[in-house]
C-alpha cells in the first residue's frame, strides 16, 4: 500500500514537472516571437493614444488660447484639464486593445486553414493551461502597453496632469486584473469568431465598447444620463478604466474601490471560462 502511494505520488509530481516545463516552453517561445517584432509592438500601442493625446490635449488647447481645458474635464471637476480625464482612460484602451491583439489576431491565424493551432495542443499540457498561457502572455503585453502609454499621457498634454498614486497596492491589482481581463476578453472573442471576421470585430465590438467605457470620460459624469450610466455597467473596459482612475486621478469622481475589483474578478472569471470553454471547442473540432 505505502509502494502504491509512493509510485502515484511520484507520477503526480512528474507530471506537474512536465506541464511546468511545456508551459514555461510555450512562455519562452512567445516572449523570443515578442523579442523579434518588439519595435512594431510598441509602435502599435503608441500610435493611437500619442495622436489622440496630441491633438486633444496640445493642438486644440494651444487654438483656443491655451485654457487647456474641455467641457467633460470641467464636468467632472479635472484639476489638470481634459489631460487628467484622459490619462487613466488611455491606459485602460492601451491595456484593451494589446490584450485583444497579443490573442485574437494570433488566433486567427492559428484556427485558419493551415490549423497551426495543432502544433501547440501537442505539447504536453491540457488544452486548458494552452488558452491560459495565451491569456497570461497577453497580460504581459498589456501590462508594456500600460508603461508605454503613461509617460505619453502625462508629459504631451499641454497642461499639468494631476495624477498622484493614492494606493500603489490597489494600483497594482488593478493593472493585473485589468491586463488579465483583456487577455481573457481576446480568447472570448478570437474563439467565438471565424478568423475572416475578426477585422469586422474591431469595428462593430471594439470601438463601440472603447467609447462607452468610460475613457473619455468618468462614470460619475453620466449622472444627468443615468440610462447610460447603468447602461455601460455591462461594460468590462468601464472598470478598468474606473480602477486607474481611482488609482491615478483620485480626485476626480468614480467608483467604489471595492466595486471595481468585484467587477473585474467577475467578468475576469466569466470571460476565461468563456474563453477557455471557447477555446477547447475550436481545437476539438
Amino acid at each position: 500500500m505505502a509502494t502504491s502511494v509512493a509510485v502515484m505520488s511520484e507520477t503526480s509530481l512528474n507530471r506537474r514537472t512536465t506541464y511546468t516545463r511545456a508551459f514555461a516552453g510555450l512562455m519562452l517561445r512567445d516572449l523570443r516571437v515578442l523579442g523579434r517584432e518588439l519595435a512594431p509592438f510598441l509602435i502599435r500601442v503608441a500610435m493611437n493614444p500619442l495622436l489622440f493625446l496630441f491633438i486633444f490635449t496640445y493642438v486644440m488647447p494651444h487654438m483656443t488660447g491655451g485654457a487647456g481645458q474641455n467641457p467633460t474635464a470641467q464636468m467632472a471637476g479635472a484639476a489638470g484639464g481634459f489631460g487628467t480625464v484622459l490619462l487613466p482612460g488611455l491606459m485602460a484602451v492601451g491595456i484593451m486593445f494589446s490584450g485583444i491583439a497579443a490573442v485574437a489576431l494570433p488566433l486567427a491565424q492559428e484556427f485558419g486553414i493551415t490549423r497551426e493551432i495543432d502544433d501547440r495542443v501537442m505539447c504536453p499540457l491540457p488544452i486548458a493551461a494552452v488558452a491560459a498561457e495565451k491569456i497570461i502572455f497577453s497580460a504581459l503585453q498589456s501590462l508594456i502597453a500600460a508603461a508605454v502609454v503613461f509617460p505619453l499621457a502625462y508629459y504631451i498634454p499641454s497642461t499639468p496632469v494631476a495624477a498622484h498614486v493614492s494606493s500603489w497596492w490597489f494600483l497594482g491589482t488593478v493593472l493585473v486584473l485589468a491586463s488579465l481581463l483583456a487577455g481573457a476578453l481576446g480568447l472570448t472573442i478570437g474563439t467565438a469568431v471565424q478568423p475572416k471576421q475578426i477585422g469586422l470585430i474591431f469595428g462593430v465590438v471594439i470601438m463601440p465598447i472603447t467609447f462607452l467605457g468610460c475613457v473619455y470620460y468618468p462614470w460619475a459624469a453620466l449622472t444627468h444620463l443615468r440610462w447610460l450610466q447603468y447602461g455601460v455597467l455591462i461594460n468590462p473596459i468601464v472598470y478598468m478604466s474606473e480602477g486607474l482612475r481611482a488609482s491615478l486621478t483620485p480626485s476626480l469622481g468614480h467608483m467604489p474601490d471595492a466595486m471595481i475589483l468585484a467587477m473585474l474578478c467577475f467578468f475576469l472569471a466569466l470571460l476565461t471560462w468563456l474563453g477557455i470553454k471557447g477555446f477547447r471547442r475550436r481545437v476539438l473540432s
